[in-house]
Parts: C-alpha cells; sequence; structure tokens
C-alpha cells in the first residue's frame, strides 16, 4: 500500500501508533468504500429485491477483485483488538446491516427463506465470500471459468439460497425486460 501512495514501506508508520492502528485504518477505508457502493446499489434498485441481492453479491465480488490485497487485509484475522477501534466497528457493523436489510428485502418479497434475517445475512455473506476468496486463490476449475462468467457462478450460487428459480439466462432476460419497462 505505502508503494501505491508513493512513500517508503516505513512511513506509515509514522503516522499510526503501531501495526494495528495502521489495518485498522486501512480496514476501515475499505469498509467505507464497500459500504458506498453497497449502500449506492441497495438505492439504485429499490422495490427489486432480487436484483438488490445479484447486485449486491456482485458489488462484493468487483470489490474483492479491484484489490485483492485491500480485501484480504480488511477479512483476515491479521487485526487484533477490534474494539479498540470504534471507527472500524462502526462501519463494519453498518455494511452488515446493510446486508441484513437486503435480506430482509428478499424475505418479504418470498424470494429467500424466513426466519432471522441476520443469520440469513451470515448466510448470503458466507456463500458470497467463499465464492469470492476461492476465486482469489485460483480454486474454481479452468473449465468451469472457460464455460461461464464469473458472473454466471455467482447467479448460480444465489440460487442455492433463494427460493425463486436463479439461472444467470433468466435473471439477465428478467433485467432487459425491466430496463426496457
Amino acid at each position: 500500500m505505502a508503494k501505491k501512495a508513493g512513500v517508503s514501506r516505513t512511513a506509515p508508520y509514522s503516522h499510526f501508533a503501531d501495526k494495528q492502528a495502521l489495518i485498522a485504518a486501512i480496514s476501515t477505508e475499505g469498509f467505507k468504500t464497500f459500504y458506498a457502493q453497497l449502500d449506492a446499489t441497495y438505492e439504485r434498485y429499490e422495490g427489486d429485491p432480487l436484483r438488490q441481492l445479484v447486485e449486491g453479491a456482485w458489488v462484493y465480488i468487483q470489490f474483492a477483485l479491484r484489490d485483492p490485497a485491500h480485501f484480504k487485509v480488511i477479512y483476515s484475522s491479521v487485526m487484533e483488538r477490534e474494539k479498540d477501534y470504534p471507527a472500524f466497528v462502526e462501519i463494519s457493523k453498518k455494511s452488515f446491516a446493510r446486508v441484513v436489510r437486503m435480506v430482509e428485502t428478499c424475505q418479504a418479497a418470498g424470494l429467500l427463506r424466513p426466519g432471522p434475517s441476520d443469520l440469513a445475512a451470515m448466510s448470503v455473506w458466507s456463500i458470497v465470500h467463499g465464492f469470492v476468496s476461492l476465486l482469489l486463490e485460483g480454486q474454481f476449475s479452468h473449465s468451469v471459468l472457460e464455460r461461464y462468467t464469473v458472473r454466471e457462478l455467482m447467479i448460480f450460487s444465489l440460487a442455492e439460497i433463494t427460493l425463486v428459480e436463479l439461472t444467470p439466462e433468466k435473471y439477465e432476460e428478467a433485467l432487459k425486460f425491466t430496463r426496457s419497462v
């Protein structure tokens, strides 16, 4: 990260109390960026819960693919004593609350099973996070990646938890319809 900023590797330490404070700052900024993108997606597709779910998952994947090193720092176990960094706790809670709200909207529309929305949000997040982690680690079969786009694979993954049929073809066809209306 220091190299990206055009400073020496040790320069950031002169601005932070210790390595943990630096990691907390990096993670906080990452969550802020992710939240802004997720919130914009939620607002943009208000009234279309399926699109919120799919596009929200896509935002997460794109966030990880654009800056995998940053993504890995945010979601690693490198940060200790996270409660010592209230800005980090606040934005991470805010981000999760947005995911919970998306899940509640999907549950209300009959797209996801009813039940505790925070637990359902953990399941959705686990699926998407696991998907992107496998992708970043090069764990997807090349034969699968040659036949399907990452977006199609993501939709197939989400289809495992939705109560409506969700295939890339049907989803994209529905999007064409909603764009023309």
